[in-house]
């Protein structure tokens, strides 16, 4: 990690950017009576994905990174079930973007694995 100067130079950190930003331009669409229910479920699980791999990284161990990037992880999966309910209740309009966002949801959690073993 001697190249990497910030939680911003991370792949896993900026894949995760683009989840959460992918996700907000999706659940733009969602029927309204959702807004404070799945809506704000997703979002926060979305939000918590690059916020968990910048806080581990800001704690300055690898130990604590490992936690955070755990945490991250089981945001990521969350967001996946939610998506897939979403899905299911035909909330879901843009079924390209929710494609892109499981297939990048797919790939980050490989990417957050192989770098979590990395640290140990």
């Amino acid at each position: 990690m001697n190249s990497i100067k910030s939680h911003k130079d991370l792949h896993i950190w900026r894949k995760g950017m683009d989840i959460t930003e992918s996700v907000y331009l999706l659940v733009k669409s969602f029927p309204k009576e959702e807004k404070d229910i799945l809506i704000h479920q997703m979002k926060r699980s979305a939000l918590s994905i690059p916020s968990n791999i910048a806080e581990g990284f800001g704690r300055n161990s690898n130990r604590s990174f490992v936690y955070f990037l755990a945490i991250a992880r089981g945001s990521l999966y969350e967001l996946e079930t939610q998506l897939l309910l979403a899905e299911r209740f035909r909330f879901i309009t843009d079924i390209e973007l929710m494609n892109s966002i499981l297939h990048q949801i797919q790939e980050e959690g490989k990417m957050i694995n192989a770098f979590s073993k990395s640290l140990h």
